[in-house]
């Protein structure tokens, strides 16, 4: 069963709320998502830390309904 589009930004607004985040479902099939996280929180972090945060912010989706995430984040 596919991700709905607003329920995965929504859990990562949830979890870094101070952020911009925008979500883009690349193959149309809310299986395939990219998202642009900039965020304050992550100065100091290298990548990867930065990616397995958003990761442990929807690890319950990436185990089940989300088949691919590809993540760019960076620091305002």
């Amino acid at each position: 069963m596919p991700v709905a589009h607003s329920e995965l930004e929504a859990r990562l607004k949830a979890a870094f709320p101070e952020a911009e985040i925008v979500v883009e479902d690349l193959a149309g099939d809310g299986d395939h998502y990219k998202a642009y996280i900039t965020d304050a929180g992550f100065a100091g972090m290298p990548k990867v830390r930065q990616h397995q945060k958003v990761y442990a912010a929807i690890s319950d989706l990436i185990s089940g309904p989300l088949h691919a995430l590809a993540l760019e984040t960076k620091v305002p």
